[in-house]
């Protein structure tokens, strides 16, 4: 099983990446966790067990990283870091991607099981 991480903001992912580079890292954007322990994004909470349940076709040697985007406030501002950043401009959350390669999943794609397992299994 891959190495996972959890990270809070534009910061700790960039942290996240700087210190597992040279590995294959996928990414899941997802809107920060609100009072009650779930994401404040209904798409974001559909699509954290299916790809939770996908992680087995990670390879072990990879990282998967769960990042929190912020409130519901701090992403819908347009000029967010998150969509600002050239690397990333994320559109919305949850979005699913691979690190450096332009595989990319967003929204109600990430919760179906067959385009999860295809992006982590996908050898390039």
């Amino acid at each position: 099983m891959a190495v996972q991480i959890h990270v809070e903001g534009h910061d700790g992912y960039t942290k996240a990446v700087d210190e597992n580079k040279g590995k294959t890292m996928f990414v899941l954007f997802s809107g920060s966790p609100s009072q009650n322990g779930e994401s404040w994004c209904p798409d974001c909470v559909t699509a954290k067990p299916v790809v939770e349940r996908n992680l087995q076709y990670v390879d072990k040697d990879a990282v998967f990283i769960h990042c929190g985007v912020g409130d519901r406030a701090f992403w819908k501002d347009p000029k967010n870091i998150f969509r600002t950043d050239p690397k990333l401009k994320l559109k919305s959350v949850p979005t699913l991607l691979r690190v450096g390669k332009p595989q990319r999943l967003e929204e109600e794609k990430c919760a179906k099981d067959d385009l999860v397992k295809m992006l982590f299994s996908d050898e390039d």
